[in-house]
C-alpha cells in the first residue's frame, strides 16, 4: 500500500490489517511514513495467510499493489508477480523536485503497467470521493475495490471502518467502501 501523506495510507492499512484478523487470518504489518506530514512516500506492507512470520514482503513477492498517488506506484513495482493485481488511483501530486521545474512527473505510469502486468485498475478515486460529499474517502473507495479480491466478508469490513473513523464521518466512509466494492473489476 502506497501513497504521500494525508491520503490515509496508514489508516487504510489499519482497517485491511484488523479486517483479515477478524476474518481468521494471521496478519504482520509494516510501514513507513518517511517525511509523511510533508506529502512524503507512506508505504505499508500488509502479509496475511495461515501463518506469516514476516510483516515485509519479498521483492517480486506481491498480490497487490494499493497506491493511491501515481508516482508511488512506480517505486514499489519490483515488488510485484507478474500476475499481481494493481490498483492505481489516478492521482498526482508533484514532488517538491517536480514543482521546483528540477525534474519532470513521469507520463504514462498507467500505460507502464498495462504494458506488463495483465490486471490493472485505473480508479478516479479523487472524482468518485468528491461525488460522496467528502474528497478524504478516496482511499477507502480503493479500499472497497481492493476487498472484492480478499476473502473476507463485507460485514466484517463495514464493522472495523465503524470502528476506525471517526464518528461523524462513519456513514460517508461506509458509502465511500460500497462505491468501491461496485466498480468493475479489473
Amino acid at each position: 500500500m502506497v501513497g504521500v501523506g494525508g491520503q490515509g495510507i496508514i489508516l487504510a492499512s489499519d482497517i485491511l490489517a484488523e479486517s483479515l484478523m477478524e476474518a481468521g487470518f494471521d496478519v504482520k504489518k509494516s510501514e513507513v511514513h518517511g517525511m509523511a506530514q510533508r506529502g512524503g512516500s507512506v508505504t505499508s506492507h500488509v502479509r496475511f495467510g495461515k501463518k506469516v512470520y514476516s510483516p515485509l514482503i519479498a521483492r517480486g513477492q506481491a498480490d497487490f499493489l494499493y497506491c493511491l498517488e501515481m508516482l508511488e506506484s512506480l517505486r514499489s513495482i519490483d515488488f510485484l508477480k507478474p500476475d499481481s493485481l494493481i490498483i492505481l488511483n489516478d492521482y498526482r501530486l508533484n514532488p517538491p523536485s517536480v514543482s521546483l521545474g528540477v525534474e519532470e512527473y513521469p507520463e504514462g505510469i498507467y500505460e507502464t503497467f498495462t504494458r506488463y502486468f495483465p490486471r490493472v485498475a485505473l480508479i478516479d478515486g479523487v472524482d468518485l470521493a468528491k461525488k460522496n460529499g467528502n474528497p478524504r474517502t478516496m482511499g477507502i473507495i480503493i479500499l472497497g475495490y481492493l476487498s472484492r479480491y480478499i476473502d473476507v466478508p463485507q460485514n466484517i469490513w463495514e464493522s472495523v471502518i465503524r470502528r476506525r473513523v471517526p464518528k461523524k464521518v462513519v456513514d460517508v466512509n461506509l458509502s465511500a467502501f460500497e462505491i468501491g466494492r461496485r466498480i468493475d473489476r479489473a
